[in-house]
């Protein structure tokens, strides 16, 4: 799923992990106001409010949080995420059925494996990891979203045993959980702090385990196909979900989970079609991306 050229840049990066970005880009990167313009200009107030313990972004809260009800409508705000979940879970199935050694023809692959889907949002993802045989833990910091999530899933008998809680990765790093994968798609580029978000993910994974994350890459053509299309031109998405400098390069990502003692282990890119309306996995990483990365068995097995 990753090209040759793709997977000797990760190398190259773990050659020389200082060579991308400083400490300084390092630290929480703060949010930027919604207004209803491509420029994306910065807020007058600074609405990033950030704990020591969570790395959650109150004004992003409140910006899912208003369409929350919308999480299942297929044509609504979501239909971009709903198109191109099948895309995403083939990238799930074929890494973590390679990673622990499962069968990814069998109809549940996941079974005997406990993974944890931070930021479910309304549990698009969480749902087909249950019916794969998973033992699933949702959570999100939206209370509307838990809430949508588990009237959904009481709906199939398959997917009523996932656990949803409205927390954040940092509560349950306090509480001492752990999973065999932890994933988080789509997720990083709406946190205050992507650094401490990542350590947080790798606490929550087991040694051995797994993680896996979704993001959009921060070039010229993300924000001419993420924001500028998506958002001002088709309508797919409402003005504002996304800020172009909120989002990480795979390079940066690449690092930040290098840092966290995580080691991307494979990476690829989902491409849209407009004439099928379909997604597909991809070399191109330019615009949305997926990474699989891996945590060591114990502390003194070096990183990849």
């Amino acid at each position: 799923m990753a090209s040759k050229l793709v997977m000797n840049r990760l190398r190259s990066l773990y050659r020389d992990n200082n060579s991308i970005f400083s400490t300084s880009q390092n630290q929480a990167i703060k949010w930027r106001s919604c207004q209803p313009s491509p420029i994306n200009p910065p807020s007058p107030n600074n609405t990033s409010t950030t704990t020591s313990s969570s790395s959650v972004n109150e004004f992003e809260l409140a910006k899912f949080s208003a369409i929350a009800d919308t999480w299942w409508d297929a044509e609504g705000p979501f239909k971009p995420l709903h198109l191109m979940n099948p895309t995403r879970l083939a990238f799930i199935r074929s890494t973590l059925c390679r990673h622990f050694r499962k069968d990814p023809n069998c109809t549940r692959p996941f079974e005997g494996l406990k993974f944890v889907d931070v930021g479910c949002g309304g549990g698009i993802l969480s749902e087909p990891l249950a019916r794969m045989g998973a033992t699933v833990t949702g959570v999100d910091a939206v209370d509307k979203n838990i809430k949508i999530s588990r009237l959904h899933a009481d709906l199939d008998p398959q997917t009523s045993s996932i656990e949803y809680r409205c927390t954040t990765a940092e509560s349950l790093v306090e509480e001492q959980r752990q999973f065999d994968a932890v994933l988080a798609l789509e997720v990083i580029e709406h946190v205050a702090d992507p650094a401490g978000f990542c350590k947080s993910l790798s606490a929550l994974t087991i040694p051995g385990g797994a993680t896996v994350i979704s993001t959009i890459n921060r070039s010229m053509r993300a924000y001419a196909t993420a924001i500028v299309a998506a958002e001002y031109l088709l309508h797919w998405l409402p003005k504002g979900t996304h800020q172009w400098s909120s989002f990480l390069t795979p390079e940066e990502l690449v690092l930040i989970l290098r840092r966290a003692s995580i080691t991307v282990q494979e990476m690829a890119g989902f491409v849209y079609n407009p004439l099928t309306g379909r997604w597909s996995l991809s070399d191109d990483i330019s615009v949305n991306f997926i990474a699989f990365g891996t945590k060591p068995a114990n502390r003194d097995e070096p990183l990849d």
